[in-house]
């Protein structure tokens, strides 16, 4: 299980957590992240892993396609080269 921080809120920990899967490669473009298992890998409420998601979507990391889900962008798309 993950060891959240006290200080800090679950759903910024789990933003930053995928975030860095995003940038090491763990998680490559196209990927699509499921809140079913982000609930279940960080044992949180939907709530709290929607909150990252659109964290990580005001970051341009992740792209939600209506009725698809939530998708890992490409780099071109983040403004990376």
């Amino acid at each position: 299980m993950f060891e959240f921080s006290p200080t800090r809120s679950k759903w910024e920990q789990i933003a930053e957590t995928v975030a860095e899967r995003v940038k090491s490669g763990e998680l490559r473009p196209d990927d699509k992240l499921s809140e079913v298992e982000l609930t279940e890998e960080f044992g949180v409420d939907r709530k709290t892993v929607r909150k990252a998601v659109a964290a990580l979507r005001a970051d341009r990391l992740v792209v939600t396609r209506t009725g698809m889900g939530s998708f890992v962008t490409h780099p071109s798309e983040r403004g990376e080269q």
